[in-house]
């Protein structure tokens, strides 16, 4: 018995540092590609995100979009934005998308 529940614990704790690891990869990439547009909080607030008319995470359009829709919109763009499927990883797509969802809270 605890030999099992040690070892759940420590499942758990690879699990929580991989999800830690995986949320700090999304702040990196987003800061280093994202942020110029779409503002430090999601805001648009940037001077490039004001002149290209970037919506913000409040606006109702963007809030209704779901992880799989922002997804697709990174890999292949929307609007005014590039796409960055040849400039990212598919995990580096999704983890900046989870970190940008974080602002919808």
């Amino acid at each position: 018995m605890k030999k099992s529940l040690r070892t759940q614990a420590a499942l758990l704790a690879v699990v929580i540092i991989s999800v830690g690891a995986s949320f700090a990869q999304g702040a990196d990439t987003y800061k280093a590609k994202c942020q110029m547009c779409h503002g430090a909080a999601g805001l648009a607030d940037s001077p490039a995100g004001k002149a290209m008319k970037v919506k913000p995470i409040t606006d109702a359009d963007v809030k209704k979009l779901t992880e799989a829709e922002m997804i697709t919109a990174t890999k292949n763009g929307m609007g005014k934005m590039q796409p960055f499927k040849d400039k990212l990883t598919d995990a580096q797509i999704k983890d900046a998308v989870a970190y940008f969802r974080t602002f919808l809270k």
